[in-house]
């Protein structure tokens, strides 16, 4: 997968592996949709994916084509730490950072005085650091103190599914994902238009300043932000595309665009990697340029990493 947006796991910690170790849930303190701040969408017809030559064709995020989808309600941000820990407290889940005992941290983030970690060949801004979890974002040290309100991240495509079996919920299909994400805006790039940051405003949380030195924060904040910081699309929605990628239901194929149905598709019938949507706090464009609403990427579906969380749908 692409280490820049999110290390996997090593092969010989597959997913298969970690599910068999996930316990049951226990449905008691179920939280309902109406309770996840959904927004009802009509759904309707767009245009999915880009033709734009400074895209990432091993992403498959062409061709262009026409799709159709159902109605459904989606999450108007991403689910938070607090909404969370009322799953966690109500049954006692382990996620699968939890259970292996780490995740990846961005360097950046981690104090001057921290202890040597294992950093990714490929891309050595990524460190695999002990102890870190949803609870401790950057490691044991760490905490949710003041970050009830910010996106859970260190969680699976398997925790967030764990998450939606318990809230009568699902992930987003990745159509589902990119309608919404658009916002009623048609063949650009974000929410808001083609400009990134039009009249020099900034928009959405990614990184600035050059890459992996030292985020300067113009757009306010370095890291996750909290949910609902920057204004929403045109549907209601916050945070579509940059501050944490978003699990979708899909497996991801590259060639998947060039045979898909029209009408509500729902991916590969298998794969490796579920698809991953919206870019991240850490995306920049000398390198990741996929903080955009026709953008891809996956990971394996029990990787976790400091950039990634999910938000919700309900049909």
């Amino acid at each position: 997968m692409t280490s820049c947006c999110g290390p996997s796991r090593p092969s010989s910690e597959s997913g298969a592996d970690i599910a068999g170790a996930v316990q049951d849930t226990d449905p008691g303190g179920r939280s309902v949709p109406h309770e996840l701040g959904l927004v009802e969408l009509t759904g309707g017809e767009f245009t999915m994916g880009t033709a734009d030559a400074q895209g990432y064709p091993s992403d498959g995020e062409g061709p262009e084509h026409r799709v159709e989808v159902s109605a459904f309600s989606i999450g108007r941000h991403t689910v938070t730490n607090d909404r969370f820990a009322e799953f966690i407290d109500a049954t006692g889940y382990r996620t699968s950072a939890e259970q292996f005992g780490n995740s990846f941290v961005f360097a950046g983030l981690l104090p001057d005085v921290f202890p040597d970690t294992r950093a990714v060949a490929n891309a050595p801004w990524w460190r695999e650091v002990l102890g870190a979890d949803w609870r401790h974002p950057e490691g044991p040290q760490s905490n949710l103190s003041d970050r009830g309100d910010h996106p859970v991240i260190h969680v699976s495509w398997l925790d967030a599914t764990a998450f939606c079996e318990w809230s009568g919920t699902r992930l987003p299909t990745e159509a589902e994902w990119e309608y919404a994400a658009r916002g009623g805006v048609e063949g650009a790039h974000f929410p808001w238009g083609h400009d990134r940051d039009p009249g020099g405003e900034h928009l959405m949380n990614v990184y600035q300043g050059e890459f992996p030195q030292g985020d300067l924060g113009d757009d306010g904040f370095v890291g996750p932000c909290p949910v609902g910081s920057f204004a929403a699309n045109g549907f209601g929605l916050h945070e579509m595309t940059g501050n944490v990628w978003e699990w979708c239901g899909d497996w991801f194929d590259p060639a998947y665009y060039a045979r898909s149905p029209r009408e509500d598709p729902t991916g590969p019938e298998s794969g490796t990697a579920r698809v991953m949507r919206g870019g991240s706090y850490l995306c920049h464009e000398s390198y990741c340029w996929r903080y955009r609403v026709d953008a891809r990427s996956a990971n394996t579906p029990d990787s976790t990493t400091g950039n990634i969380g999910f938000r919700v749908v309900a049909a």
